[in-house]
């Protein structure tokens, strides 16, 4: 069992600090939207109800229980009281309370990235914040047994209960290595209301199952010490019999009544109503309002109890039940979501906490017992910078070149093994993650290599087998980690790990591999991730139609141009395997760093002839070509007098070098322009005209004017994705790729049905070049 951090301050004094936090949250949101000018009188929005219902939990954990080592995920709509009680600890300025939702202020929800002052986890994505943690605890044991110095410490969530409906919640509490987490809590705001309405039946024994059956303590924490008194007098028992077989939107009416409503609707009709009204008869005015609202969620010593219950040795949840705008006019109302206090109902508030409408923002006196301890409680939790190690350095070429036929997708493994050897210091900074795709993604040698990352060493009874191929050797120095199939587990542990060089001072250049079709599964917590700083590569791979066999369910199609409208991320599709490498290098060097960028790349199970890249022998032709690649595209075939550009990316390059033969043959020579990032020439483009700061130098070399003919753009994913580049010499274009489902067949026959084949290329080139 756990203790608090510090010796408990008078309840009185906690009290003063909580009421001031109610307040400022309150406060914060109500000058935004009533205050502050707002010429549009667009909403700006914010939400009192639900911060209301976090503050005495929020404050029991900073100023009680929280240690600098703990990171704390923060209930999307709850961010105002994250902001309170960092200005009341001296973390954010005065001048920015005024500026929730303002540009330039404070962000809607919590953010690592954007907001002034501190949050260890972004959130807003409903179930993504929450379950983030969990993967920033496995990031934290894998920096230390991997590099030592990451230390220990809590990872708290703070959930609402309306994001427990969300799948990606319990794709996360069910993953069996969850269970062995000792350092996760979360405490489940328990309020019982979702946006619209009293959530009827939130089946809270039912999610006390789910969370014991993964593994997990649970702790309730239902009724206050108040409520629980009045329990233990004479028909107690009864009145306890009758509010937990309440339904939920039948207490919340309770929560609005007065004294003589409450003593005319508690007793009920059944068989327990003379007994409790025998009770609630004898109880003041004052006690049985209160005690009716006297939830475990809002009672200090309660929320200190339940939290120094905590054992350590496995995932903890607590249920807080409370009461959604508690404090508030609009307490327990089932519409009070976006609901705002009039400046009447404010006035009555600042004059309840004893504070001054007029003077929102003002802080404690010096020197008193609740200005001292939010200073103590500062100091307490204040953290040492971690001081930031450069990622190592990633080589550009390893300098060999792929010959016979090979898959871009291959590459990729041959590629990590490669690493180990030309840049041991870079390679043991690369941790793969997959969710049970390992072998039939190429990773298997790279898995057999490194082994696989484990907290604690697992005997591997296999290990003796003749028949073995992929030896699964768990140990805490092994470098791949498996998920089960559970995309969202996987892009969320991307991100957790991608952001270890700014939390821990210590880069990661981890790489997420998993089937192309289902990145778009994927997409929500992958985009998150970036926005909260997290720096990785995503590899989607086998992709596309080029599937054929798989069928319409397996074949990726929007894939390509997801890539490219990605921010804060480069996107590639090479062709040949030489081009994978130079992209999959290029990629590993912009992360774990300020200023870096995560990456996806698609790839690809089609064998191609390598002999079809010309990669030029010449070492500085060679070095020409690596840079070509990296920048987004290459000329890779140049025709005298060319009549027609084909401009085609990834596993249909070999059609349009066909389709250029035959054109050829019948006096239409043809260049073609092998893109492997439609994101960097697009850039690029953007940059021409003035939009943003990018290179756009790649143009004049793939596309110069001089050379500017008709453009057949071509690739296995939506035509739109490339149909941008006819905008670079405004040229006639017609724009090839896949706008339908598919269907299994041959790759021929798919090709042909879609439209990606050597004949359509040629039809489209001789529409557009005559």
């Amino acid at each position: 069992m756990s203790e608090p951090v510090v010796s408990p301050p008078a309840t009185e004094l906690l009290r003063a600090v909580e009421d001031r936090v109610l307040w400022l949250s309150s406060a914060i949101i109500h000058h935004a939207n009533r205050v502050r000018p707002n010429p549009t009188g667009l909403k700006v929005g914010g939400h009192q109800a639900s911060s209301a219902s976090m503050v005495s939990i929020m404050t029991a954990l900073w100023f009680r229980h929280l240690r600098p080592e703990d990171r704390v995920s923060v209930k999307p709509h709850a961010s105002p009281v994250l902001h309170a009680i960092n200005y009341l600890l001296g973390e954010l300025g005065a001048s920015y309370l005024p500026r929730l939702r303002e540009f330039g202020g404070l962000q809607s929800y919590p953010s690592r990235t954007k907001d002034p002052d501190p949050a260890d986890y972004s959130t807003g994505s409903v179930g993504i914040g929450a379950t983030a943690p969990i993967w920033g605890a496995v990031s934290r044991r894998y920096i230390d047994t991997a590099f030592g110095g990451a230390g220990t410490g809590r990872q708290y969530s703070l959930v609402g209960d309306a994001e427990l409906d969300e799948g990606a919640v319990w794709e996360a509490v069910l993953d069996p290595g969850v269970a062995e987490l000792g350092e996760i809590v979360w405490i489940v705001d328990l309020n019982r209301q979702s946006l619209d309405r009293v959530v009827p039946n939130i089946a809270a024994d039912k999610l006390r199952g789910m969370f014991a059956a993964a593994g997990w303590q649970v702790i309730q924490l239902k009724y206050g010490r108040l409520l629980e008194d009045v329990f233990h007098h004479e028909g107690g028992a009864e009145l306890r019999q009758r509010i937990d077989a309440m339904t939920n939107p039948e207490y919340q009416r309770l929560l609005r009544c007065d004294a003589a409503e409450l003593r005319r609707r508690l007793p009920g009709d059944g068989p327990t109503a003379g007994a409790i009204a025998g009770l609630v008869a004898d109880l003041d005015d004052a006690t049985l309002v209160d005690a009716i609202a006297n939830l475990g969620g809002h009672d200090l010593t309660a929320l200190d109890h339940a939290l120094a219950g905590i054992d350590d040795t496995r995932p903890t949840v607590v249920f807080a039940y409370t009461i959604k705008g508690h404090g508030l006019a609009t307490k327990g109302h089932p519409q009070n979501h976006s609901a705002l206090l009039t400046d009447a109902q404010l006035r009555e508030l600042a004059a309840r906490l004893g504070t001054d409408p007029d003077d929102p923002w003002r802080a404690f006196p010096d020197g008193s017992p609740e200005h001292e301890l939010c200073r103590a409680t500062a100091r307490r939790l204040r953290r040492p910078a971690a001081p930031a190690l450069p990622p190592p350095a990633v080589p550009a070429d390893f300098g060999r070149t792929p010959s016979g036929t090979a898959t871009t997708q291959a590459a990729l493994g041959r590629a990590l093994l490669d690493l180990t050897r030309e840049a041991p210091e870079a390679a043991r900074r690369v941790v793969t993650v997959s969710p049970d795709v390992s072998s039939t993604t190429n990773l298997g040698g790279w898995v057999n290599k490194v082994g696989v990352w484990s907290a604690r060493e697992r005997r591997d009874w296999f290990a003796d087998d003749a028949e073995t191929i992929l030896h699964w050797r768990e140990e805490p120095t092994g470098q791949h980690i498996e998920l089960g199939i559970a995309e969202v587990n996987l892009v969320s542990l991307l991100g957790e790990l991608g952001a270890t060089w700014s939390r821990w001072g210590q880069p990661l250049l981890p790489i997420g591999v998993l089937y192309d079709p289902f990145v778009e599964r994927a997409l929500e917590p992958w985009s998150y991730g970036i926005y909260a700083g997290g720096q990785s590569i995503l590899i989607g791979t086998p992709s596309g139609v080029t599937l054929a066999p798989e069928g319409g369910a397996h074949q990726s199609i929007k894939t390509p141009s997801i890539g490219l409208e990605q921010p804060g991320c480069l996107t590639y599709e090479p062709a040949f395997a030489q081009d994978a490498e130079w992209t999959l290098l290029a990629a590993l060097a912009q992360l774990g760093k300020p200023g870096g960028s995560s990456a996806y790349l698609r790839l690809s199970t089609r064998p191609v002839d390598q002999a079809l890249a010309g990669v030029p022998a010449d070492p500085a032709a060679r070095e020409r070509r690596r840079r070509l690649v990296v920048a987004g595209a290459y000329p890779l075939r140049r025709e005298d007098g060319a009549t027609v550009t084909l401009a085609a990316m990834g596993a249909v390059v070999p059609e349009a070098l066909a389709a250029a033969d035959r054109l050829g043959q019948i006096g239409i020579p043809a260049d073609v322009v092998c893109v492997t990032s439609p994101d960097l020439l697009y850039r690029a483009v953007r940059a021409r005209q003035g939009h943003e700061q990018a290179d756009s130098w790649i143009l004049d070399q793939v596309l110069p004017a001089e050379r500017a003919t008709p453009l057949v753009t071509v690739l296995d994913g939506h035509p739109h994705t490339l149909s941008f580049l006819a905008t670079v010499n405004r040229v006639a274009t017609t724009a090839l790729g896949v706008t339908r489902f598919g269907q299994s067949g041959s790759l021929e026959d798919v090709y042909r049905h879609h439209g990606l084949d050597a004949d359509s290329i040629i039809r489209a080139a001789l529409d557009i070049a005559r």
